[in-house]
């Protein structure tokens, strides 16, 4: 076909581009605003005039500012830092990895990453930096105002250290559960033409259209009774479970576990069943076929099923706030509890840097796994 017929027409791809605008201007905007008004004081943060949110006068009087050097420098490692996420750690882990246990050079790979931006992006850059703008004249004098106290306010005065904690506990219990339990199922469903299996998928599909209230007060009484249910084990020890994060994966299990059986179940039956004959005729049992020969393949829609449930456990509300107490809350109803209005502008600022905060993890995991989530939506849209 000519590339004359595959041209779009001049509407469309006007029509297109505003839709785009429009998208950007509602979805992202809101986004880079509040992230610029949590680095201000709360009298830049909450100025009438846009132009004092985002050069900040305030806050650069006070002794806070950036430079245009700070600005080049911080561009320049966050460029490095995009390549190397996008670029090098794809074939250092396509090179490097064990066969058939990408997953772990992607786990090595990845933290090594984060640390090494984290301490060159907050302890060596500033160093430089330090060093460097006396010397640049008008290059390294302040322009805009930045300052990052109400994030050390957050994360250290307000202990939201620990509630990042509880959220990690709880996302990486759903996650590791939620895709043990969906790969196995997933993969007994995708290669059974039976009618149970046809049943047991109806099934999961009414259990993940109840509404999550009506879960939580159905597990509610067994939590609150859980330490006399577990004293002829654990004896006079025995917990309760009702304010802990295991009360929580364990209901965010349950909501988000028909979810990914069918998503899985999908992604599995686009990988053709001659694959397990061969893996079969090769001496393989069942298990190891699995384990050998489609799970390699299967990577892309594992990675893409667990970002998902990921992100139920990560941004869950209603679950964390109603089974969790106060020492062990995640940080989306801690975030929620800040936004009072009995509070002073400056404790709003303080909560608009938190919700900043538990963005960075997003974005870190789409970088990181991008293609995989694509080859992965991909993958499971071909059959299924």
């Amino acid at each position: 076909m000519s590339s004359r017929a595959l041209r779009q027409p001049l509407g469309l791809k006007l029509t297109s581009a505003s839709f785009l605008a429009l998208w950007c201007l509602v979805a992202a905007f809101p986004i880079f605003w509040i992230a610029v008004m949590s680095f201000k004081s709360p009298v830049d943060a909450f100025s009438s005039n846009a132009l004092n949110v985002v050069f900040g006068p305030h806050t650069r009087d006070t002794g806070h500012g950036i430079s245009i050097l700070d600005i080049l420098l911080g561009i320049a490692v966050v460029w490095i830092t995009a390549r190397l996420m996008t670029r090098t750690l794809p074939m250092m882990v396509a090179a490097y990895a064990p066969a058939g246990q990408k997953w772990i050079g992607w786990v090595i790979g990845s933290l090594v990453v984060a640390i090494g931006f984290l301490v060159t992006f907050f302890a060596i850059l500033p160093a430089i930096l330090d060093a460097l703008n006396p010397v640049f004249g008008p290059l390294g004098r302040d322009i805009i105002g930045l300052t990052t106290e109400h994030y050390k306010t957050v994360w250290i005065d307000r202990g939201f250290s620990n509630n990042f904690k509880n959220s990690m506990i709880v996302t990486t219990g759903v996650v590791t559960i939620s895709l043990t339990v969906g790969t196995l199922a997933g993969y007994g469903l995708a290669r059974s033409g039976s009618g149970l299996a046809f049943a047991i998928l109806i099934i999961a599909l009414v259990f993940r259209a109840l509404p999550h209230s009506v879960l939580v007060a159905g597990y509610l009484p067994v939590f609150i009774s859980s330490s006399e249910w577990l004293a002829p084990i654990l004896g006079e020890n025995a917990p309760t479970l009702y304010g802990k994060p295991f009360a929580v994966i364990a209901v965010l299990v349950a909501i988000n576990q028909p979810f990914t059986i069918w998503m899985l179940r999908s992604f599995f039956q686009s990988i053709p069943a001659e694959l397990d004959e061969a893996a079969r005729v090769d001496g393989c049992n069942h298990f190891q076929a699995f384990r050998r020969v489609i799970m390699p393949v299967m990577w892309p829609g594992v990675i893409t099923t667990g970002l998902f449930s990921f992100l139920l456990g990560y941004n869950d509300f209603l679950v964390t706030s109603l089974l969790l107490d106060a020492q062990n809350q995640t940080m989306v109803p801690a975030i929620a509890g800040m936004f009072s209005r009995e509070t002073t502008t400056t404790d709003q600022v303080v909560a608009v840097a938190a919700a900043v905060s538990i963005t960075a993890p997003l974005f870190f995991l789409v970088m990181v796994f991008q293609r995989q989530i694509v080859s992965g939506l991909t993958a499971g849209a071909v059959k299924g």
